[in-house]
């Protein structure tokens, strides 16, 4: 059960808009113009609400006409900055500027709802103050004895309905994210509550990463068994110990004598990747969810337009040495890649359960080889899917790779550029240099791959400098269409990262807690002293211009109120890169050959060589968007065109050795032959060595 959902399609229907605005008008909790405004217009959002939901769930295609009539959707504040984002879709289309506007009324009445009913409410981080950094437990403790929120009431009728359905015997909660975290209390409260003989457990990234040291016992009034890490034995487990079939457990804190025990005492080892099976989302309602757009850029609506099958290609990092990240912990550290036929296998089975051909593989860094193995599988399948993933930017990613990913059905990428300063990336360990970026950046879009790009600042040691060179290689980036989307993040020390490990090697000094509750985000002093917080609303502002393609003639001086040093970086840096980038595959014999074309005709040509007549063969091909000659020589000519099916994906794999002792056994002079500008043209339109 998806709960978040399906309180929010219960929360926007007409029945509960008005308990809501009957509630604000009782309670008189009006304090800015905005709210009374939305108030005022409350009928509006009575006439519009579950046709606006419809909408965005892909029922009402039409309404978007009416929609972007903009008469149609009551307008408050979030509308104000439309002005600004006119222009953004001008080209993208009336149904997504449609989810736009919807976007936004449905966030005026979120700021309705967070001001005068809920402080805590939001579409995906509710309540996540009381989640972040929390050390201490009684924070969020205390919010749970006061009274229920109208939000918490209407969520537990939902899930009192689902329990009553299903009278289960366990009851696990997946706690991704702090935003999480409040409900998932309220929720485990209410069923210790109203089902004292149900078993509740919680696992997921939050407790993965925060709860590994929990020493509060408080907690355990709410849940009995807290479980880390890999989930399918530590509850295959749980199912035996609460129906008294087993008594072993894995990873699991439980309470015992009143007091906070860890338990993992089963010998067997965790499932391995290839044996844990295919998601199963059947009882999850696919058809109700919401496709919203908060941001006119295409690349940064991934994450919320369109609901996306997920799966991993691998588990853990196949790097896992950035100094930032939590390398220690097992999510990471261990890495165990899923063969490309057995993921294809579930991209079908998820196909054909849910309907949807969208696919957001959700790995720490998606590993290149095993990403051309997948490509070359959907390939060979004749599989259309839509698909994209979180990268390194390493040097693996040549143009020719991008292509083949681009032909599979992939969209998008996003990696971490983190700092973009070859001193820090060296000190980060991240394994790439800026240069590399740039160029692997270059081929993912040349490709036709949308880039997002994570961005760090405030590293350990960071000077000011080293901040506004950083955003100087970004706004180059950005300017030169290298990336298309992308995200500061201010640097967060992890207790389980290198950084954290080992604090005095990266000079800088944690502040000492006692973290009976969550502890992994760690509060530090750095020795340069300097407050990396002052950028964070400038490096903001510059990036949103720079998403939309405004804003690169600025000095970067314009986007802070303050003074900062003129960037050292040359305005022509990022080019440079480009200008030095190689393809050492086209030349490396164990290179794989695969021509992603099709059959082309034949024709017997004479041309004039030397002051002669000399038949040639011309191959006239048709691709989706054009068409196009190369000639070649008699004998070359129908060599080549009885090759081109054996480089197919869907033939056994020919490496460059493979083609030139092919080549060999009937012609001379390969090297002429495969650099000839005939076959620089069959590149451009894909012929790829891989």
């Amino acid at each position: 059960m998806d709960l978040g959902i399906e309180v929010i399609v219960e929360l926007f229907t007409r029945k509960r808009l008005e308990e809501l605005f009957s509630l604000a008008s009782q309670q008189n909790t009006f304090q800015s113009e905005n709210s009374q405004r939305i108030y005022a217009l409350r009928q509006n959002y009575l006439d519009t609400i579950e046709l606006v939901i419809g909408f965005l769930q892909g029922k009402h295609p039409t309404l978007a006409r009416q929609i972007c009539t903009e008469q149609f959707l009551p307008e408050a504040s979030r509308f104000e900055q439309l002005d600004e984002l006119d222009w953004a879709f001008g080209s993208m289309g009336m149904q997504d500027r449609a989810k736009h506007l919807a976007t936004l009324y449905l966030e005026d009445l979120s700021d309705f709802i967070v001001e005068c009913i809920d402080p805590h409410f939001g579409f995906s981080r509710y309540a996540e103050r009381l989640g972040r950094s929390a050390n201490s437990f009684d924070a969020l403790y205390h919010e749970l004895t006061l009274e229920l929120t109208w939000i918490d009431e209407m969520t537990l009728e939902l899930l009192d309905q689902r329990i009553k359905e299903h009278q289960p015997s366990l009851v696990a909660f997946s706690v991704p994210f702090p935003g999480n975290l409040y409900s998932a209390f309220r929720c485990a409260q209410h069923i210790r509550q109203n089902y004292p003989d149900i078993r509740i457990a919680m696992g997921g990234g939050f407790p993965n990463t925060e709860l590994r040291t929990l020493k509060d016992h408080r907690v355990f009034e709410f849940f009995h068994y807290i479980t880390l890490d890999d989930g399918e034995l530590p509850i295959e487990l749980l199912i035996d110990y609460v129906k008294e079939r087993g008594q072993q457990l894995k990873r699991t804190f439980l309470l015992q004598d009143g007091q906070v025990t860890y338990q993992n005492d089963s010998p067997r080892p965790d499932y391995k990747q290839k044996d844990v099976g295919t998601p199963d989302y059947s009882d999850l309602l696919l058809d109700q969810y919401i496709s919203v757009i908060e941001v006119a850029n295409p690349m940064h609506s991934l994450w919320s337009d369109g609901r996306w099958n997920k799966l991993t290609m691998a588990h853990g990092c196949y790097w896992g040495k950035c100094t930032f990240c939590d390398v220690s912990l097992d999510y990471i550290r261990l890495y165990e890649p899923v063969a490309a036929r057995q993921l294809v296998d579930r991209m079908e089975a998820l196909i054909e359960q849910t309907g949807e051909r969208g696919f957001h593989f959700v790995d720490e860094a998606a590993p290149p080889a095993l990403m051309r193995e997948v490509a070359l599988e959907i390939l060979r399948r004749n599989l259309v899917v839509t698909w994209w993933t979180n990268i390194r930017f390493e040097k693996s990613f040549t143009l020719d790779l991008c292509v083949l990913l681009q032909a599979s059905g992939c969209i998008a990428v996003s990696g971490g550029l983190e700092v973009a300063s070859d001193r820090l990336l060296k000190l980060i360990d991240k394994g790439v240099t800026v240069e590399q970026v740039a160029q692997v950046t270059s081929h993912f879009t040349e490709a036709g791959i949308m880039v997002h790009a994570y961005l760090m600042y405030g590293y350990p040691s960071q000077t000011i400098q080293e901040t506004v060179d950083s955003m100087e290689m970004v706004r180059q980036l950005f300017e030169l269409n290298l990336i298309q989307s992308g995200f500061w993040h201010q640097f967060a020390l992890t207790a389980h990262s290198p950084v954290g490990l080992d604090p005095d090697a990266f000079g800088i000094h944690p502040v000492t807690v006692d973290a009976a509750f969550a502890y992994n985000d760690v509060a530090f002093n750095d020795s340069t002293g300097i407050d990396h917080q002052q950028f964070s609303e400038g490096l903001r502002k510059s990036l949103f211009n720079y998403m939309h393609g405004l804003g690169f003639d600025l000095p970067l001086q314009d986007w802070f109120d303050f003074s900062i040093p003129r960037t050292t970086i040359k305005s022509s840096y990022i080019q440079s890169c480009l200008d030095r980038d190689v393809d050492e595959n086209r030349f490396k014999p164990t290179a794989k050959i695969v021509w992603l074309g099709g059959k082309p005709s034949l024709t017997r040509v004479k041309v004039r060589e030397k002051e002669k007549n000399a038949e040639r063969i011309q191959m006239t091909f048709h691709t989706k968007k054009t068409s196009f000659d190369i000639v070649l020589p008699l004998k070359e000519g129908h060599w080549l065109a009885e090759q081109l099916e054996s480089w197919s994906p869907v033939a056994k794999p020919r490496t460059l050795a493979d083609v030139k002792k092919s080549f060999l056994e009937h012609l001379e002079h390969f090297e002429a032959f495969w650099f000839s500008e005939a076959l620089d043209t069959l590149r451009i339109h894909g012929l790829l060595s891989l």
